[in-house]
């Protein structure tokens, strides 16, 4: 594993990333792995918008909708009109 020095860190940052780790459980040197290890993660690893969608709102179940029937049968597009 390797070792990592940040100089120069502004104290609002360094107050920030206490309260985040607080908030999470973790210490603050744990909570900067997990930061730096989503930041640089693969994109595969990262889900799609579906999937990202399907898991913040499918507990919510889905929508059934009455679709009209038709009275009409669709006609071609005129291109020349």
């Amino acid at each position: 594993m390797a070792a990592v020095s940040i100089r120069d860190l502004d104290d609002r940052v360094r107050e920030r990333l206490r309260v985040r780790a607080a908030q999470h459980g973790r210490s603050m040197e744990a909570e900067i792995r997990a930061i730096l290890t989503e930041a640089v993660g693969e994109p595969e690893d990262a889900p799609g918008l579906a999937q990202a969608l399907l898991s913040r709102f499918g507990v919510l179940g889905g929508v059934d909708l009455e679709l009209p029937a038709r009275t009409q049968q669709p006609r071609a597009a005129d291109l020349f009109a």
